[in-house]
């Protein structure tokens, strides 16, 4: 958490095998603008415990989890990365809290289940997993299957992409923290989410912005753009950024949510001016 309150808070989502340290590079520069910022686990992720009930992690259960910390936090300004926009759409779609925000930002997410080669990655990790048949063993045997996963394939690939050993250390300690009911549903959410597109577009109390990496390669640019325009969305496409713009363009994606919140912020309160005249 950072900021202070001299402008409306924020609520920051990450995706799948992510958490709320994927906001570090960006969580100052938006504070500096007077705003408050939480960054959050979903439930299951890294240092937030997971229900004992592989069942605990619907899109229902992880979607009220987001509208109950949007009231606790009092946070206007919603924003879902990947995975986390999924989440956050279906906190707007089935809770109150689309009443409750003035701004709603999908980063690096699309429309419905992911598609293309990161799709066949997470299939791929199922089927090693040896779950892709719908079953789920014990947390244990799948704790060691995520951890054989890690050591023969994802630790050497971050290796070769030249990411610095104290990153790999870290993204090694949270591989292995996160729960791997949570893991295995989640994924299976992701290759399963339907479009909901035209539900959220009638919701109309409030701004959406759609923002991703030029190179994006998870949904594609072109996916979200036509995303965009379905939801009557502002789009914003970050330069030089893959899939985690908050990671690989922070000044730029900072500047950009800010003006975006700051200008709903402003469409709120001559709306308000409106409505009592």
């Amino acid at each position: 958490m950072a900021g202070v309150c001299e402008r409306e808070p924020a609520l920051l989502v990450p995706g799948y095998t992510g958490s709320k340290e994927d906001f570090l590079a960006v969580l100052g520069q938006l504070a500096d603008h007077g705003r408050q910022v939480v960054a959050i686990d979903m439930r299951g992720q890294f240092e937030t415990p997971g229900p004992d009930d592989p069942g605990g992690y619907a899109p229902s259960a992880l979607a009220a989890d987001i509208a109950g910390v949007l009231a606790a936090t009092g946070a206007r300004h919603l924003l879902g990365h990947s995975y986390g926009g999924l989440v956050t759409r279906e906190t707007l779609l089935r809770t109150r809290s689309q009443d409750d925000i003035g701004s709603f930002t999908l980063m690096s997410s699309g429309p419905s289940a992911l598609t293309g080669p990161r799709a066949e990655d997470l299939r791929g990790m199922l089927t090693a997993l040896g779950v892709a048949d719908g079953s789920l063993p014990d947390r244990d045997t799948l704790r060691a299957g995520i951890a054989g996963l890690w050591r023969d394939h994802l630790e050497p690939q971050a290796v070769a992409d030249g990411i610095a050993g104290p990153i790999i250390a870290f993204l090694a300690r949270r591989m292995l923290s996160n729960d791997p009911y949570g893991l295995v549903q989640m994924a299976r959410h992701l290759l399963t989410a339907p479009d909901r597109t035209s539900e959220l577009a009638r919701l109309d109390r409030f701004g959406i912005l759609v923002i991703y990496g030029e190179d994006d390669n998870s949904w594609s640019p072109g996916a979200q753009e036509a995303m965009a325009r379905r939801l009557g969305a502002r789009r914003i496409c970050i330069p030089g950024a893959s899939h985690s713009p908050a990671v690989e363009a922070p000044a730029t994606t900072a500047i950009a949510l800010t003006k975006f919140w700051d200008a709903a912020e402003v469409a709120a309160a001559h709306a308000g001016s409106a409505r009592m005249a």
